[in-house]
């Protein structure tokens, strides 16, 4: 982990330097149009500007480095805000919006939303034009239950699902996170509403490339779309089989139970509460995570820089977030 006392979680200015650095690493690019000639483009001096204005010849418009990214408009600081992503970087199951409000000397409202509009810089764009796997690779698909529904789901002819004698609704009622992973590559989650072989099958057939080997339990969900796929392989757990070898293969969808454990533990330790309406982004948060783990020699500053990367075009208002279930 790099030292906290780096100027650029110290000084705006540095911090402002070292976004420019990693969103134009060719120089300055207009926002509004796109322009990147560098004859066209001139940083405004004077009293009448701060530093970090530049003026687009071709569209006439002004523009900082925040323009059109998650930061823009913001008042807080560029040094507290790139001390945030690192901080939300650097720890493997998260940081709470409490810890980030104590440590940076902002109001818990303002910490809550500075890691909303994180999560969204590290929101994967190439994930739709992207499948995992391909040919000689391995996926495994599994799902977990978390929480419990804020909207109880509905069953059939709309009867609601009825709890148990322990007076749970049981997993009926729980929020439902199905999970992809490539083996010794990226992983992907996603919270949908009902666990059935339909969703289960968009889920797969959009993210992961059919000429891959998919590994499963034995839930009957995955059969059927695991007939689509180079082949389909499972485990019995309800057997205590959770892993075999089959030549020079290992069966098991440990991976992906890692995946969630990692998931499970930030969600209850760290963040404890979360919205079902704001679940996405978290998912999103733990994925960045993982894809730029330590196994695939990316360190804190590198998972950081990358983060800073994926700013762009994702503006996030507070109203779009939702101003209930603050976690």
């Amino acid at each position: 982990m790099t030292a906290l006392t780096n100027p650029i979680f110290q000084d705006a200015d540095k911090a402002r330097e070292h976004l420019e650095a990693q969103r134009w690493p060719n120089g300055p690019v207009c926002p509004h149009c796109g322009n990147s000639d560098p004859t066209h483009i001139r940083a405004l001096a004077g009293k009448a500007h701060r530093p970090g204005v530049y003026q687009c010849n071709e569209c006439r418009e002004q523009f900082t480095v925040t323009v059109g990214t998650v930061f823009e408009r913001s008042k807080i600081p560029l040094n507290k805000w790139l001390l945030a992503v690192h901080l939300m970087c650097a720890s493997k199951k998260g940081m709470s919006a409490h810890q980030l409000h104590r440590m940076l000397g902002v109001t818990y409202k303002t910490a809550w939303f500075m890691c909303h509009r994180i999560r969204e810089a590290m929101r994967d764009d190439d994930a739709p034009s992207s499948p995992l796997g391909g040919s000689g690779k391995t996926i495994e698909a599994d799902e977990t239950y978390i929480g419990k529904r804020e909207t109880p789901r509905k069953l059939s002819r709309g009867r609601i699902a009825k709890p148990t004698k322990s007076g749970k609704a049981g997993g009926a009622q729980k929020r439902i996170v199905v999970g992809l992973v490539e083996r010794g590559g990226k992983s992907r989650m996603f919270h949908v509403n009902d666990a059935n072989k339909q969703t289960v099958r968009e889920v797969l057939v959009r993210n992961a490339d059919r000429q891959s080997v998919l590994y499963t339990d034995e839930s009957r969900l995955y059969p059927e779309t695991g007939a689509e796929f180079a082949a389909h392989k499972t485990v019995k757990h309800s057997g205590k089989e959770y892993a075999r070898r089959e030549g020079d293969t290992v069966v098991h969808t440990n991976t992906i139970e890692n995946v969630f454990s990692v998931f499970k533990r930030g969600m209850v330790g760290v963040y404890q509460h979360c919205g079902e309406a704001h679940l996405h982004r978290y998912l999103a948060e733990f994925d960045f995570r993982y894809n730029t783990r330590t196994a695939l020699k990316v360190s804190d500053v590198e998972r950081r820089d990358l983060a800073l990367k994926g700013i762009g075009g994702k503006r996030l208002t507070y109203r779009r977030t939702g101003e209930a279930a603050h976690a």
